[in-house]
């Protein structure tokens, strides 16, 4: 077996229960060829060799992942990881700490997306009421 495929096949399982299987499964199911290689990558490297290492836990990596997110305002990609957050424990009020420290060093424009993209996705999932 490859060390690509090894990683593979050790990332599936990670990615699948952070981000949940339904997203994963589809993700996998509409990749035609050209698409599949981007599939494959990022599940072997993000998910088999970064996610997989032991050394940080899944709920740290997903609180970094959502401060790293917010500096590169990549907004879809906060929505994604802020249901994987909730997927391995994070409360509603780190989700908030974390967004607010990234704000202090990313600046209010970015903190101001990313807080927007993870109310929308907290109130979907019910974690909060959206109401005052």
């Amino acid at each position: 077996m490859s060390d690509d495929q090894a990683l593979f096949d050790k990332g599936l399982p990670i990615r699948r229960a952070v981000l949940g299987p339904e997203y994963v499964d589809s993700s996998m199911a509409k990749a035609d060829e050209f698409m599949m290689s981007f599939q494959r990558a990022t599940t072997a490297w993000a998910w088999g060799w970064a996610w997989g290492d032991p050394t940080l836990n899944r709920r740290t990596r997903s609180l970094l992942n959502l401060a790293m997110l917010t500096a590169l305002g990549k907004i879809p990609e906060v929505k994604l990881h802020v249901k994987g957050a909730l997927n391995n424990g994070i409360t509603v009020d780190e989700i908030k700490a974390t967004l607010l420290h990234a704000t202090a060093y990313c600046g209010i424009p970015a903190g101001l997306d990313a807080f927007k993209a993870a109310h929308e996705v907290l109130i979907a999932e019910g974690a909060i009421t959206g109401k005052k």
